[in-house]
């Protein structure tokens, strides 16, 4: 079964340095954290935000082209995770057929923004992110599935996290070895 969620908050993970997306389902309390890249973390953040561009950015250009070709993105699914990596599908309808596309949830989130697309995420997905609020309700702590603590406090707003991501050292990712 799908469930409809939003982009609730952009946090960063402070033990990896990652951002996270949070994403919330509509009328619930069950949450979806999904880690991501510095790059589609900015994309989202800069949409969320409402900052212009002055130049079309990737995922801009992305649904220029859907546009031109005559598509328009239908909704976004994030279909299933297989050892921590969360796949997705954007479905785009053409000429009255539907095509799914296999793409990152990142990449999907930040396209769905662009375009007003809704975003669903399988049922069983929200059933199995184990997010737990530390100790009572007001001590700001949450656990996102065991990869250890990060407080309520470190979730950014998109401005917030824009800025952060502006501010960090390349080296701070490793090296990049093919």
């Amino acid at each position: 079964m799908l469930v409809e969620v939003r982009v609730q908050s952009m946090g960063l993970d402070p033990s990896t340095n990652t951002p996270v997306v949070i994403l919330q389902e509509l009328g619930g309390e069950r949450v979806l954290p999904i880690w991501i890249g510095p790059s589609e973390a900015s994309a989202i953040a800069m949409q969320l935000a409402e900052m212009p561009f002055p130049r079309p950015l990737t995922h801009d250009l992305l649904c220029s082209v859907l546009r031109g070709l005559g598509g328009s993105l239908e909704k976004v699914v994030i279909t299933r995770v297989e050892d921590g990596t969360y796949f997705a599908e954007l479905l785009v309808r053409r000429n009255g057929d539907m095509i799914s596309v296999d793409a990152r949830p990142s990449d999907s989130i930040a396209i769905a923004l662009r375009v007003d697309a809704r975003v669903f995420a399988q049922d069983e997905l929200l059933e199995e992110a184990t997010i737990e609020i530390a100790g009572d309700a007001g001590s700001g702590e949450v656990t996102f599935g065991g990869e250890g603590p990060a407080a309520l406090s470190d979730v950014m707003g998109p401005s917030e996290l824009e800025e952060h991501l502006r501010n960090l050292n390349p080296e701070d990712f490793g090296r990049f070895t093919p």
